[in-house]
């Protein structure tokens, strides 16, 4: 029995709909004219080793202060205190700082000089930046960037071992190439940025919903499918 990242998609398009991930606050970025793709970014700092709703409080906090932008972020004194909610964030106020600073130096605050380039070359560049491994700079491309490539998170490696899926679950770069060349057998090319970004936010409900550390199967979409419920 095999269960294709393509079925997967499809299953859970039905199942959950439409995500329509990342979610920004258009409004607030609106009334400020700043750029949403800037949350976008801090957003994926910020998910680091914690819950979603923790990064809302944190993006909460600096959108009160007004301090969602390139330039705000770099130039804060208090940036510790206003992502707190997130965790671990004295590590992360360094991150942001690092990556903010290389923003603000190469490209004078502008995300389309920065989003503006090969794909590769910018994964290459945000990898080379303190506190930014595969998943972080990946997300930051997809989501911020609309550029076509697939994240692997924790929760992809979680349903890949539990599934009938044949690959090494524990390999980034191995399940990222497996998930893009099986897709393109079901799904045509020119859709590709938004079939990556609503196949990565399907499994990530999937696994809030269903595939948690302790598994609830009985009403999964995929239990049919599923070798950790049939075993």
């Amino acid at each position: 029995m095999s269960l294709t990242p393509g079925k997967i998609y499809k299953l859970l398009l039905d199942h959950f709909g439409n995500q329509n991930w990342w979610p920004v606050d258009k409004d607030y970025h609106k009334r400020n004219d700043s750029d949403p793709r800037f949350e976008i970014i801090v957003g994926a700092i910020l998910t680091q080793n914690t819950a979603w709703g923790n990064v809302e409080k944190a993006l909460k906090n600096l959108k009160a202060n007004n301090s969602l932008t390139v330039k705000k972020v770099v130039e804060t004194k208090n940036l510790k205190t206003m992502i707190q909610p997130s965790g671990f964030f004295n590590q992360k106020a360094k991150r942001l700082k690092i990556l903010t600073s290389h923003l603000h130096k190469n490209y004078e605050d502008n995300l389309d000089k920065f989003f503006n380039k090969d794909l590769q070359e910018i994964r290459s560049e945000l990898l080379s930046i303190n506190g930014i491994g595969p998943e972080t700079a990946d997300s930051i491309l997809l989501y911020a960037g609309n550029h076509p490539i697939f994240v692997v998170d924790a929760y992809t490696k979680r349903i890949c071992k539990r599934l009938p899926v044949k690959i090494n679950e524990e390999s980034y770069d191995e399940i990222q190439q497996y998930f893009k060349r099986e897709l393109h057998k079901c799904f045509p090319k020119k859709d590709t940025t938004q079939l990556y970004k609503e196949s990565h936010a399907l499994i990530v409900e999937l696994a809030k919903n269903y595939c948690k550390k302790k598994p609830e199967c009985k009403k999964c979409p995929l239990k049919n499918q599923c070798e950790f419920n049939l075993s």
